[in-house]
Parts: C-alpha cells; structure tokens; sequence
C-alpha cells in the first residue's frame, strides 16, 4: 500500500517553522515545530502495511528547492520507503533552469507550487486568485510533460473552473488535485460550489485526485466526514483516479497515523475490493511510477 502525499523536514530548512507561531489553516502548530525526520514517520506508518510513500514539498525557502530535493533523496537512500518526489518551482520564472537542476535526482516524480486563493487571509496562500488562466503559467506547466513528470494541483472550489482551464492547455501533463479540492465550506451552497468545480476537474482526463488532508480545516480526524469525501470524490472521479495520502505530519497535531488510515480504510469500505486496491495503491503506483 502506498502513501500519496507526506512530508518531512529539520526544523532549521522550514521559514513557516521558524519564530513564534503564526496563525495557520490547521490550527496551532507548536506540537510539530521541530524536527520531523524520516526515521520517525517510517516509525508512524507501524501497523499500517504501507510499504511505498512519495514525498511533497514542504515549502522550503523558494532559493532552496533543489536543497529540498537533495535532501529527501539523500533520506530516501538512507532509509528506503520514499518512493517518489514532488519537488518546487517557481513557474512564473525560468522553468528550464529550475526543472533541469532537479533532473538528476532519481526518485523526481512531478512538481507543486501551490495556487490555491481564498478571501479568507488565514487559508489564502498565492498572491493571485487567478494564477491556474496565466498564459505564462501554462506554458511552463505544460513542459513539465518534457521531463515526463506531473504537477500537484492546490486549488479551492471557487479556482476550479480556472485550473481545469489550465489542464486543458496541458494535455500530456498529469493534475494531481491536492486534498480532494480542499473542501473548507461544508454548508449547503459550500457544498454545492465544490461538487460543481470538481465535476469541471473530472471532465478533464488528466486530473486525478488524493484523498488526504481532511482534518485540515477542522482539526481533528472525524471518520464520517472522511467518509462522505471519499463517497462524494469517488463518484465522481471514480477509483482509478483517487489515491490517499496521509499529509504527515500535519495530520499528526490531531491523531496518529494508524488511527487516521484506519479511518480511511473503514471509510472505503463499502467500495468493492478492486475500488479499495486502487484508492489504496494502484491510482499513485500508476501517477507516480512507483
């Protein structure tokens, strides 16, 4: 089985990490400001059956991603398990230099700079709503299918319809939608805007999309709510294009790792055996050339 999306850091590489603590979309963060190496989340995943994991970006200083890189594979070496990388860049800038810095290291598998835009300044990450229609932008993420790899999507519902915009002027580029569109409006009318953007996102073939992250904006793992997500994004990407991924450590501030795959587990329950082996390990095997 596999995990889809996780990080780990030293504590010194990680501005956001750094200082007093600031308010975060996940709530207070002092539990994990500090050291979180590999050999401790390899140490998370016991009783899981998790066997392969790919690493995201972690939102290093921008000047250090090919440090970032560097290092996780050096971890990956050392300790085995991290099977892939998604590593940063900067795609209003020179893409052909940065992309061709971190070609040399083995386990590249794609790319995320994060897009995602809310009004609410505490969840607001990018400076612009509408990066994802950037003729720049797609240009540069369009050669991303050059070095055979793919790019991590992190969009809310109201920038969906732009980002399918851009996965249409990408079309041998795989979308990766983190965290199943970053559901943050669970009323009626939320609700409703994230059902349309995501039917927009799983017109296009090549978006897939994780199942992680759900405690994000509720801070704290509730079973049912990781249930109706899996139900609802199932429906309408279908197995073969959903993955999980357990976004540690951040997920750690409110539960452990069994506890949390656990509830994924009992939460797909309902699907049939192909549908799990496919959520659970073939989607990001396949994505990620695991």
């Amino acid at each position: 089985m596999i995990d889809a999306h996780h990080h780990i850091w030293l504590q010194k590489d990680l501005p956001w990490l750094l200082g007093p603590e600031q308010p975060r979309i996940f709530g207070p963060y002092r539990a994990i400001m500090r050291d979180y190496p590999a050999s401790e989340f390899l140490a998370d995943l016991g009783g899981t059956g998790i066997t392969k994991t790919v690493y995201v970006q972690a939102n290093w200083a921008p000047n250090w991603f090919e440090d970032e890189v560097a290092w996780v594979q050096d971890q990956a070496d050392q300790h085995g398990t991290i099977s892939g990388i998604v590593g940063y860049a900067d795609f209003s800038g020179d893409i052909t230099n940065q992309l061709d810095r971190l070609k040399k290291y083995p386990l590249m598998r794609g790319i995320r700079q994060q897009f995602h835009w809310h009004e609410n300044p505490l969840y607001r990450f990018a400076q612009d709503p509408d990066m994802c229609r950037n003729p720049d932008i797609q240009k540069n993420v369009a050669r991303l299918a050059d070095y055979g790899w793919s790019f991590d999507l992190q969009v809310f519902a109201g920038q969906m319809e732009g980002a399918a915009e851009l996965a249409k002027a990408c079309p041998n580029v795989t979308f990766i939608l983190q965290h199943a569109g970053m559901k943050e409006d669970r009323t009626d009318a939320g609700h409703k805007a994230w059902i349309e953007g995501m039917k927009q996102l799983a017109d296009c073939p090549n978006v897939v999309t994780k199942l992680s992250a759900f405690g994000t904006f509720i801070h704290k793992n509730d079973p049912d709510f990781i249930a109706q997500m899996i139900t609802d994004t199932e429906k309408l990407f279908g197995a073969d294009r959903c993955m999980f991924g357990s976004n540690f450590p951040i997920e750690k501030l409110w539960t452990s790792y069994l506890q949390l795959f656990n509830a994924f587990q009992d939460a797909a329950s309902g699907l049939s055996k192909k549908k799990q082996k496919a959520i659970f390990n073939d989607t990001a095997a396949r994505v990620y050339r695991l």
